[in-house]
């Protein structure tokens, strides 16, 4: 595929009336504000990342480099027609700039808000942290690696999320925090639960022996469904496998286009989750440290 330097690459109009509230950027990238980075900007809370890793919520960047994905999941929120395919790949350089400049533009209309904290408010148009996980796979964006480092060289922090299928991509980029997200602990539950382009239960598993040898901070995310997932000894031998310095034990949202493809019921309780936790505590010598109950997620370290 031909590299550009900038986008030329306009999105089906029936895309982007998908994804309302976020800004695109260029052909594959989009930018949108976090509901945490909205409430932190009014004093009404903050993510549970602020509070498990100290990053500040309101000047936290949330974008994707790839609006497309490798797997349809049956728990995911987003739309599964997404773009159909790219005209070419914009540079790592454009990327960057584009969604820095994106997210001041979706910022622009708090100026008029009375319940806004001003000092927040200009401090979140100089993001310091970027979040690559907003929607879609990053890791299929092939300068991937570059995006970080460009992040990196602006002295901003960078949690990349991947569902590991693209270990290749995995070894080589460089953030300060890396998630692999997982819901499958087999083979045969990742092609029910994933439902993937093709069989990538392999791949995933050559990730997760990746991430034990990462020199960033490592993360494995256990996203929790009722009547699906939730049997902790099942993750005992991945866990170890990955030997991530957190896992973080997270329910199943029962928001957006999940909502077509399973039931409300599916979505666990914090406390559920919590028991969750606790069980996977006393099977693998991780220690529970932290949790958000509103978010419905416990937090487990080395």
């Amino acid at each position: 595929m031909e590299k550009h330097t900038k986008g030329n690459y306009e999105p089906p109009k029936k895309f982007l009336q998908d994804l309302k509230g976020y800004k695109i950027v260029g052909g594959h990238s989009a930018v949108k504000l976090c509901l945490w980075l909205k409430r932190s900007l009014r004093d009404r809370g903050v993510c549970y990342k602020q509070k498990f890793y100290g990053i500040n919520s309101h000047r936290c960047l949330q974008m994707t480099p790839a609006l497309m994905c490798n797997q349809s999941c049956i728990y995911c929120w987003r739309p599964l027609d997404l773009l159909p395919g790219v005209k070419g790949w914009d540079s790592a350089d454009f990327v960057a700039e584009e969604c820095i400049k994106a997210q001041k533009v979706l910022l622009s209309g708090f100026g008029g808000l009375s319940d806004v904290n001003r000092r927040k408010l200009e401090e979140a148009k100089k993001p310091n942290q970027v979040a690559i996980s907003l929607i879609g796979e990053p890791t299929l964006y092939p300068y991937l690696d570059e995006l970080v480092d460009i992040f990196n060289s602006k002295g901003m922090t960078t949690f990349v999320v991947t569902n590991g299928t693209k270990p290749e991509m995995v070894e080589k980029i460089d953030p300060y925090q890396l998630y692999v997200s997982l819901t499958a602990y087999s083979e045969e539950s990742h092609a029910i639960i994933n439902r993937p382009a093709k069989n990538y239960w392999n791949e995933i598993l050559k990730s997760l022996k990746i991430l034990a040898n990462k020199d960033c901070r490592t993360v494995i995310r256990l996203t929790l469904i009722k009547g699906l997932n939730m049997i902790p000894e099942n993750f005992v031998e991945l866990l170890d496998m990955a030997s991530p310095d957190f896992i973080e034990a997270k329910a199943y949202m029962h928001l957006g286009y999940s909502r077509m493809r399973l039931e409300r019921s599916a979505m666990p309780s914090h406390d559920e989750v919590r028991a969750f936790a606790e069980e996977l505590e006393r099977l693998t010598g991780y220690e529970i440290k932290n949790e958000s109950k509103i978010s419905r997620v416990t937090l487990l370290t080395k």
